[in-house]
């Protein structure tokens, strides 16, 4: 009798399962996409803009102590964030979109397995980050970029995070299959669970504890940490469980991974290396002008942040057409998204350009030098704001679809393939001034490289 009834209650449960996925994928393949796209984007685009903000509140708090070089080494640190990224975005991204897909085609068994697949790889790749990191702690500061007065600051920062490397990378693993599973809502409350509570500790470590710039890093691992573990235990509940059973360390399901993840991998990776060149570079004039660029990336980084956060609100609606074979929703989701991107971005460049002696002021840095050069550098990368929705959301078209060379060079572009050589190029012939110019060159490069690429995708969708 008991045996009855234990089946019953699960046929009961599989029943109700089958029922939410069924609604799922028929507000993903049904709903207005317009409506759809906003719906899903809200919460993403809060979650990026706490995570950017706190990354922000962590420089302007290191700002007010009594050095620049506790700026820099911030600065410096978010190359290695950034390479921690790349391995969370790699996997996220990957088994996310293939997860997607997978739910387009109504294979829930194949989704499971993605997630568990990306989930575990993530988790021991971060170990080994981590590890291999510590061990070559000095090394490893000098070649993100950090001078000789910026090391001591820069290795009491990465110490700590190098400790919270496999949180992060499985955090963000975790955030990104529940968006592209359509569930950013609950993504959403595990990011800005440790967003909010780093906010919290930043100020406690920081002055209360007297740490410094070391009690900044302290901070952001034990929220890192915390929004780990809500963020898996929320996968388990409301999204596709994370089972080791469901593991597949095959070629097979690796190669479906890495066609979605080696955009995101480049963009993240190439983005890194050329931040480590950029900080290596403005270096070269003093840490000064590396506190003045940490300030300057920092503040792009709520607008990049806000803008990506908007196209993942696309990307779900993109996979899940584009599995179903729905291709009028694709190209319908993709002008929206466009347009809607555009015009919010040149709200924000206006905004920004002529408030940026106010908004490089909230950092703390007193030096006019610092100041002179964070302000000049906001207002060049403004003048290219609006042409970032373009290029944003034809990779994210591109990445979605599995079209895997196309997403990757525009990943990878503008803040990567061609930043480097833009940057040496200019700093080689303008000085400082062309450091300061080199983003916006790359951006109207990645703008060129985009538009040819959407079009000629829009059109085989016909």
């Amino acid at each position: 009798m008991e045996k009855s009834r234990d089946i019953s209650q699960t046929s009961v449960e599989d029943e109700k399962e089958k029922q939410r996925r069924e609604e799922k994928f028929r507000q993903m393949t049904e709903d207005p996409v317009e409506s759809l796209i906003c719906r899903l984007a809200m919460p993403t685009i809060a979650s990026m803009l706490v995570t950017a903000l706190y990354n922000l509140i962590d420089t302007i708090y290191v700002g007010h102590l009594d050095n620049t070089q506790s700026t820099a080494a911030v600065g410096v640190a978010f190359s290695l964030m950034s390479i921690i990224q790349a391995v969370g975005f790699f996997f996220g991204h990957g088994s996310g979109n293939a997860m997607s897909r997978a739910l387009g085609r109504k294979d829930y068994e194949e989704a499971s397995i993605f997630a568990s697949t990306g989930f575990f790889s993530a988790l021991v790749g971060g170990v080994i980050f981590g590890i291999v990191g510590s061990l070559f702690l000095s090394k490893l500061s000098l070649l993100l970029g950090a001078t000789e007065g910026v090391l001591p600051y820069c290795n009491q920062y990465i110490r700590w995070i190098l400790i919270g490397s496999p949180f992060m990378v499985t955090a963000l693993v975790l955030n990104n299959q529940l968006r592209l599973q359509g569930n950013a809502f609950f993504g959403m409350m595990g990011i800005m669970t440790g967003a909010i509570l780093n906010v919290i500790l930043d100020p406690i470590f920081i002055f209360g504890l007297k740490l410094g710039v070391q009690g900044a890093a302290i901070a952001t691992v034990l929220s890192q940490f915390i929004s780990f573990w809500v963020l898996l235990l929320v996968s388990n509940k409301k999204g596709i469980p994370i089972r080791i059973s469901s593991f597949r360390g095959t070629w097979s399901y690796y190669k479906e991974i890495s066609r979605s993840g080696f955009p995101s991998l480049c963009r993240q990776a190439v983005g890194s290396f050329a931040s480590i060149v950029f900080n290596r570079t403005a270096g070269i004039y003093g840490d000064t002008a590396l506190a003045a660029f940490t300030i300057v990336n920092r503040t792009t980084f709520m607008v990049n942040a806000a803008l990506v956060g908007f196209g993942h609100g696309f990307q779900p609606v993109c996979g899940f057409n584009y599995g179903a074979k729905r291709y009028d929703r694709v190209k319908k989701a993709f002008f929206f998204c466009v347009k809607v991107s555009t015009a919010m971005l040149a709200i924000f460049a206006v905004l920004l350009f002529l408030l940026a002696p106010q908004i490089v002021g909230l950092f703390g840095q007193t030096e006019t030098r610092t100041l002179d050069i964070a302000i000049a550098a906001l207002r060049f990368q403004c003048l290219t704001f609006p042409a970032l929705g373009v290029i944003t959301i034809t990779q994210m078209m591109l990445q979605n679809m599995g079209k895997t060379a196309g997403a990757s060079v525009l990943s990878a572009g503008r803040q990567g393939l061609f930043l480097m050589p833009v940057l040496l190029i200019l700093s080689a012939t303008a000085g400082l001034l062309g450091v300061e110019l080199s983003q916006t060159a790359a951006d109207l490069i990645a703008l060129g490289i985009s538009v040819p690429y959407a079009w000629k995708v829009l059109d085989e969708l016909k």
